[in-house]
């Protein structure tokens, strides 16, 4: 990894794999990322279980989990493919994983279709879990379980959109053009050129033109004299593999960005996290922590999204001024004040409160 400067933009080098094993086939962050959320979640919710935070036994929390891990990856994939690349669903290759659905390098997971997967996983988990005499213990009321999941969400969404940034996806916005003086906070994104994002488009023919041959000359200098853009992947993989130099030839012809996935990380994250949680810290009806993520989740989406580039293969990016994601987080935010209402209507006793919690045994 190159060294970060913080009188000017840096060049992201990242490599999205931390163990290569052969070809793209590896340990990737982006898995790592998702494995270390649902270990999060797991002790967390141990934790609650624990402290008489929850009706879910503390030996039912890698039970509630695997539901869990379920309903996201189903949701969120599935997300993904319906709202942004529907093509997926047709795309057949002969090599694995054969399906384009299962191919999570293409395009990832949506966040979205996560929760909506989540809350199906709530409804399974609400109903107990079964014993060797047929009965079920931890029951609990579907609401308890959201408010659960809202709690045990935030640390996942910040180690995901944290492995966003170092697959160079997901690019924000551009802060300043190849050659033009960059804000220290902005990161170089080489991985735009191989996007339907790349500056060129807001370039001159000539200066793009210009910028086409710079690169190409580079990549021939590395020893690729085929395709382009496979031998770019290969520069690419130089670079992420230490190539100062490599990098310092391509650095002048990447433009600056807005490092959107670590403003979505802290707000998703961070922010929306120690809402929740403070929130929580007294018993509250079921109900009201499912309420305060998702309007806090919506809003904070909606402000952290005009800083990131909507999926540029999309025929309507923008719909009265808002991206999907925007829209999205508008439908979470009603979803909550929904919610509100509903829950307004029950009876429920108020449940959890981490700050007056009880010890109980495993």
């Amino acid at each position: 990894m190159s060294p970060v400067s913080f009188t000017s933009a840096w060049l992201h080098d990242l490599s999205p794999m931390l163990v290569r094993l052969w070809g793209e086939f590896g340990v990737r962050w982006y898995g790592l990322a998702y494995a270390a959320g649902f270990l999060l979640a797991f002790f967390m919710l141990r934790w609650m279980g624990r402290r008489g935070l929850t009706p879910i036994p503390p030996r039912r929390a890698g039970d509630a989990i695997l539901i869990l891990v379920g309903g996201v990856m189903i949701g969120g994939r599935l997300g993904y493919v319906l709202v942004y690349d529907p093509s997926l669903l047709t795309f057949v290759t002969s090599s694995p994983p054969w399906w384009g659905f299962l191919m999570i390098n293409k395009g990832g997971m949506a966040s979205h279709g996560g929760m909506v997967g989540v809350a199906a996983a709530c409804w399974i988990i609400a109903r107990g879990f079964r014993t060797e005499d047929e009965s079920r213990e931890g029951a609990s009321p579907f609401l308890h379980v959201l408010d659960l999941t809202a709690l045990l969400a935030p640390p996942g969404l910040f180690l995901g959109r944290i492995a966003n940034f170092i697959n160079g996806e997901l690019l924000g916005k551009i802060a300043a053009m190849p050659g033009e003086p960059a804000p220290w906070w902005a990161v170089k994104f080489p991985h735009e050129f191989l996007s339907d994002h790349d500056c060129s488009s807001r370039l001159s023919p000539e200066d793009a033109s210009e910028r086409t041959k710079a690169i190409a000359s580079i990549v021939r200098g590395a020893g690729y004299d085929g395709d382009l853009a496979a031998g770019y992947g290969r520069v690419l993989e130089k670079i992420q593999s230490g190539s100062a130099d490599l990098a310092r030839q391509l650095e002048p012809w990447i433009s600056a960005r807005h490092p959107s996935q670590v403003y979505q990380a802290v707000a998703e994250g961070v922010v929306v996290g120690g809402v929740v949680w403070w929130f929580w810290k007294r018993p509250r009806v079921p109900g009201a922590v499912a309420c305060v993520f998702l309007m806090a989740y919506g809003a904070l989406r909606i402000l952290t999204e005009l800083y990131r580039l909507p999926d540029a293969h999309l025929q309507v990016q923008r719909l009265a001024g808002l991206s999907r994601g925007q829209w999205l987080s508008v439908g979470m935010i009603a979803a909550g004040v929904a919610l509100l209402a509903w829950r307004s209507r029950g009876s429920l006793p108020v449940m959890g409160g981490w700050g007056v919690g009880r010890t109980l045994k495993a």
